[in-house]
């Protein structure tokens, strides 16, 4: 049987490392991994509610999170300039606030900081955002599997996977369709493969979307 491991976990240590720096005692292991996830949470929901467009396009490639005993440094990785910050003086501030007031932590202090990527559609987070936005307005999964994947070209990867599964162009039973181009060594630790997995709404259900770049190798 075909055992799935997330290709991120695979290779902590040897070529990728953490999206959250920090150490904790085990009895506050778990507080620390929610409140990870209620800042990233608040930051996508932040970007959506502000963001310029209304495409449904958030453009985050990943946040990184860096915790001390009295400051919580939070660096944002973004594809598209003109999505939060860039348009307006005070809207790192205007973020920061309101992701202290829903924090709700007196004794740390929060910095936000913002990266912009140099290929975002080298990045599957920003890939996977777009194809979700593709199948809810009704393009056909293998043509928008196909434009990511052109997408990708254009950057220095060396190949790539795109996975959909659910009840895709509304159907009765739920598959799983996928889409290979290029090397995707997932089981070479030495190489480096970007993972994201990402869910969507339609109006026929929620489709799961995978997908796994691989850029280098070591």
């Amino acid at each position: 049987m075909g055992q799935k491991i997330n290709p991120l976990g695979f290779r902590l240590g040897t070529t990728q490392s953490h999206h959250s720096f920090w150490f904790a005692q085990p009895q506050n292991y778990s507080a620390g991994v929610q409140e990870d996830e209620k800042i990233r949470n608040c930051i996508k929901d932040y970007v959506q509610k502000n963001k310029r467009t209304s495409s449904g396009f958030e453009g985050i490639a990943r946040i990184q999170i860096k915790k001390r005993i009295d400051l919580i440094q939070v660096i944002i990785h973004i594809g598209f300039p003109n999505l939060l910050i860039e348009g307006r003086t005070r809207g790192i501030e205007e973020l920061q606030m309101n992701v202290q007031k829903d924090f709700n932590s007196v004794n740390r202090k929060l910095n936000i900081a913002i990266t912009r990527v140099e290929n975002p559609y080298g990045q599957p987070n920003i890939l996977a955002e777009y194809i979700a936005v593709q199948l809810k307005n009704r393009v056909s999964f293998r043509k928008a599997m196909k434009k990511a994947i052109e997408l990708t070209e254009q950057t220095d990867t060396k190949g790539i996977q795109v996975q959909i599964a659910g009840r895709i162009d509304g159907k009765e039973i739920a598959r799983v369709e996928w889409i290979r181009e290029g090397r995707v060594p997932l089981q070479t630790i030495r190489a480096k493969i970007d993972h994201c997995s990402y869910t969507t709404r339609t109006i026929y259900g929620v489709l799961g979307i995978k997908i796994w770049i691989f850029v280098d190798e070591k």
